[in-house]
């Protein structure tokens, strides 16, 4: 930590923030073997701070997922003067005044697929910080050197670290950021307000927020608003979305045991998707349950490998963004279109060979015809679409699949094959089909009179390069806007909503923000009145 970061109390007074209780050292002996992140009893403090409710704020960020929390690790880094790339002058007078509203009650990143065994598919050189400021000290490396762990991570030779430990690194990462976050707040509305001089232009937005546990409402007032909650789960029709046996990928660590509770049970479970989450799924049921029956249900006509050789691995290079954003809209989503088996519907090349390794030891057990592969306990079923869900009348409080089956038509040698239908009975039903990404068009939907094209009724959100939505001419002061994170992969492409380029989008929204000529900081419009 930089020494000027040492002297809180300081910047406290010169920056008027509100100060936070610290631990004191009665006994000097105290001070042995403390690192520097402990001196003065702070564990991990980073340089932004609390910021009343009632004040005026710099920026808020609806979402503390990866996205928010790079955002958080760049505007540190801009304060801690070590990313040349965001040497920022406005920055250098106070500390900004922002807040970041997560609906979870602690930092977590995919904690219902946090599997064991389950590695990461990219590089850790992709983290929080690295490909924007690699002397950052949030970057990966440093993360295990303040674990003590470098040299052991270092001899597994890889790249690639288990999504476990991923996952603490982040939480690691957000846990410098506990002044500025608040927990257990659900953003259900954002209201832009005009200037109370009367210009007629937005200066202003109320960031409105439930407490999760209590239904309290809260508001917040800021200049700049970040929308980046992350996805939403989707669960197609015709899956109803609240029934308790049928589960998300994103929820199947929190629930799977509690619905399927016995490992020995010979449960039959069906997976549907045809990607990374789904074929996890049915590898963990394989090996976790091992009486029970469990069937992939696939759309397409096989599981396919995903591609991360180092050429097709440029499509997600930070700099590809701008050429994306470039091109003409048609051109631009063709592209898209062609480069979507990169991310989209693929498994990991080892996970396909270890479930083909599963399928081959049961045609050993069980033989090869396709009358024996019916009595296989683990099957993986392409051309399969569920069509209908309604309650088993076989399996107590369980679910009965009607399945459209086209493999006669892609399979049999049969000249007349038809498709065919199929019923199954299961007790639980574990969905991977992807998330939703629209909760803006939710939040915004007071602001939709600012579109520049009118409050149309089907009129999608437009942003520019640096992720700002265009509002219309003269509706919003150039020292206001609204940013839109993981959610725009339409425009700047498909790692829009990956991990890859978020070091280095997190500092083009630190520089997009505080960098602007007209930024003159919360401390121009005051401390509103308490409500």
């Amino acid at each position: 930590m930089s020494p000027h970061a040492i002297d809180d109390g300081m910047l406290q007074h010169q920056r008027g923030s509100v100060p936070i209780m610290q631990n004191t050292f009665t006994d000097p002996n105290e001070f042995h073997d403390l690192e520097d992140d402990d001196f003065f009893g702070i564990k991990n403090r980073s340089h932004l701070r609390y910021t009343h409710e009632n004040e005026i704020h710099d920026m808020v960020c609806v979402g503390f997922g990866p996205a928010s929390l790079a955002i958080a690790v760049a505007l540190h880094d801009a304060l801690d003067g070590t990313d040349p790339s965001l040497d920022i002058p406005g920055l250098n007078d106070r500390t900004p005044k922002v807040a970041f509203l997560e609906k979870q009650n602690q930092f977590a990143w995919h904690a219902g697929m946090l599997l064991p065994g389950a590695r990461m598919q990219i590089t850790f050189m992709k983290d929080m910080a690295t490909l924007r400021n690699p002397r950052s000290q949030f970057t990966f490396l440093n993360y295990l050197f303040k674990h003590d762990r470098l040299v052991e991570f270092m001899n597994l030779n890889t790249f690639l670290p288990s999504r476990i430990e991923y996952e603490d690194y982040m939480r690691w990462c957000a846990g410098w950021f506990e002044d500025s976050v608040h927990y257990g707040q659900e953003v259900v509305k954002i209201t832009p307000e005009k200037s109370a001089s009367g210009s007629g232009a937005i200066t202003t937005f109320n960031v409105l927020s439930r407490d999760v546990a209590t239904g309290q409402l809260h508001s917040r007032r800021t200049k700049h608003v970040v929308i980046a909650p992350g996805g939403r789960p989707n669960i197609p029709k015709p899956f109803p979305a609240d029934h308790p046996k049928i589960i998300h990928s994103s929820q199947f660590q929190h629930i799977s045991t509690k619905v399927l509770k016995d490992p020995q049970y010979p449960y039959r479970v069906a997976v549907v998707g045809n990607g990374q989450s789904a074929a996890e799924i049915f590898d963990f049921l394989h090996s976790n349950y091992p009486n029970s029956r469990t069937c992939l249900l696939v759309k397409q006509s096989t599981l396919r490998p995903s591609d991360d050789s180092p050429f097709v691995n440029e499509i997600f290079n930070p700099g590809r963004v701008d050429s994306t954003f470039s091109r003409a809209p048609t051109l631009r989503t063709s592209s898209i279109k062609e480069d979507r088996n990169t991310n989209y519907g693929v498994v990991r090349l080892n996970l396909l060979e270890k479930l083909y390794e599963t399928l081959y030891t049961q045609r050993i057990r069980f033989g090869n015809s396709a009358e024996a592969e019916e009595q296989w306990p683990h099957r993986i079923l392409p051309h399969r679409t569920v069509t209908e869900v309604q309650k088993s009348p076989v399996i107590k409080d369980g679910i009965r699949l009607r399945i459209r089956d086209q493999s006669p038509l892609y399979l049999s040698s049969a000249p007349n094959a038809q498709e065919q239908y199929e019923e199954r009975d299961v007790d639980a039903v574990f969905v991977a089909t992807g998330y939703h990404r629209d909760l803006h068009e939710t939040l915004l939907k007071e602001a939709r009179n600012l579109m520049p094209s009118g409050e149309l009724q089907d009129a999608k959100w437009e942003v520019q390069r640096d992720y700002r939505i265009q509002f219309a001419d003269r509706k919003v002061s150039e020292d206001a806007g609204v940013w839109l994170q993981g959610c725009c992969e339409s425009t700047h492409g498909l790692s829009d909503t990956l991990l890859s380029i978020l070091a280095t989008r997190g500092g083009q929204i630190v520089k997009s923000i505080f960098a602007s000529r007209d930024w003159e900081g919360a401390d121009g419009l005051g401390l509103r009145e308490a409500a």
